[in-house]
């Protein structure tokens, strides 16, 4: 049975590596306005993408770059001068869309092999072929492809093939979207999406007749004509590895945040190797992926069931705030900055990479231990390193407080 790699969202260097020490055996990450999320991309820099390839390599993670906007004449020359700059930074391989980008990085930088942007709304084993012919490694899926589909790229294609598993969804074909630019003038295909799609409409109906006009209402909340659930397909991934034709797993969200880098991947990371050693808990999986934001849930396409819908949407707010929510996260496992509120008397569960070890302690500070195969830890004071004390830390105090005893490094508070 192949292992599939999971492989995460990097919308930065912090994220980059909560990603590695959760799980993921590769990351994807841009560089630059010729990525998809132009907004994650203006995180790194030069330099921090040269330390997250560096991080993730010393840790046998892959890093893979995003070039998959589709590209503009006047944007050719900056787009050469970056994929020379990607050849010297050296990615594990670069994820593009455009078949004439794809020209230029074959020209400019042979030794990186190319993974073809989902955005390519590649369906069928003969377009695979044709990327293939092209010098493509391997192919990202349309997300509106069925798993017996990819089965026939798989079997008759001979390459490797990738799909997304998890998160947000566009309303338009294979994120073709149009909206946001003739709103907002922010074209999505330059990687500068609004969303539009997840606002609220006012929609209203006409009589041509007599002009009468009357507004069509979902809820108070306005009409989400556009708005899709989010993916999610943690209950399937032992169907899916069944079928031995998927290389990849891929998670949506460079834009989200630490949290949801971290659990995703975990998540996943967790259904696969339990799939493995045939201790599948769909379950275990569903509660894990429920702590996080979200739209509600769909199983998209790769597990058609067109005629079944669960009905796993809010309707009072426009995104589900999650069963748990972040209150305290630590990068060094020493301090803790707030993310919510920090307060003595309560408790707090620990949400750390997989096997990570914890040490059970009592003492001035505060307590960590275990219940249910799941680690709390609850204080007796907030004290930082300078010994000042604090009733209680809110979220925006730079104050770090100190931990009971050190944690894995990355590790979460939640409640």
């Amino acid at each position: 049975m192949i292992r599939p790699q999971i492989i995460a969202p990097a919308g930065n260097l912090k994220k980059l590596k909560i990603a590695v020490n959760y799980g993921a055996d590769a990351v994807y990450a841009g560089l630059s306005s010729f990525s998809l999320r132009s907004r994650a991309a203006k995180e790194f820099d030069e330099t921090s993408f040269a330390e997250g390839i560096k991080y993730a390599h010393d840790r046998g993670v892959q890093v893979y770059a995003t070039v998959n906007g589709f590209h503009v004449s006047a944007q050719i020359e900056g787009l050469k001068r970056h994929l020379a700059l990607l050849a010297e930074l050296k990615p594990d391989a670069l994820i593009i869309a455009s078949i004439g980008a794809m020209k230029l990085a074959r020209e400019i930088a042979p030794n990186i092999p190319i993974h073809v942007s989902t955005q390519a709304n590649i369906l069928n084993y003969e377009d695979a072929l044709v990327y293939k012919e092209l010098g493509a490694k391997r192919v990202v899926i349309a997300r509106e492809l069925g798993l017996k589909d990819a089965c026939d790229i798989a079997k008759n294609a001979d390459i490797e093939i990738e799909a997304f598993v998890h998160g947000s969804m566009c309303f338009a074909y294979s994120g073709r979207c149009l909206i946001s630019a003739v709103q907002s003038g922010r074209r999505s295909n330059l990687g500068a999406c609004a969303n539009d799609c997840r606002f609220p409409y006012e929609l209203y109906a006409k009589n041509p007749e007599n002009n009468a006009l009357f507004r069509v209402v979902e809820d108070d909340l306005g009409t989400h004509i556009f708005n899709s659930k989010d993916l999610k397909l943690a209950n399937y991934i032992d169907k899916i590895m069944e079928k031995n034709a998927i290389n990849a797993f891929k998670i949506e969200g460079r834009t989200k945040s630490e949290y949801y880098v971290a659990c995703a991947t975990r998540t996943y990371k967790q259904a696969v190797l339990d799939t493995l050693n045939n201790q599948f808990d769909a379950k275990k999986y569903d509660d894990e992926l429920n702590t996080l934001k979200s739209r509600g849930f769909t199983d998209g396409y790769l597990m058609a069931r067109p005629y079944e819908k669960e009905d796993t949407q809010n309707h009072e707010t426009s995104i589900m705030q999650g069963t748990m929510q972040v209150h305290g996260f630590s990068e060094n496992g020493k301090s803790i900055a707030s993310k919510g509120v920090i307060k003595t008397g309560f408790e707090y569960e620990i949400f750390a990479p997989l096997n990570a070890k914890i040490e059970f302690v009592s003492n001035e500070i505060g307590e960590i231990y275990k219940r249910d195969d799941k680690y709390f830890c609850k204080f007796k004071k907030l004290i930082n390193e300078n010994k000042k004390e604090f009733i209680e830390l809110h979220s925006g105090n730079v104050n770090e407080i100190l931990s009971p005893s050190l944690l894995p490094e990355f590790s979460f508070l939640r409640a």
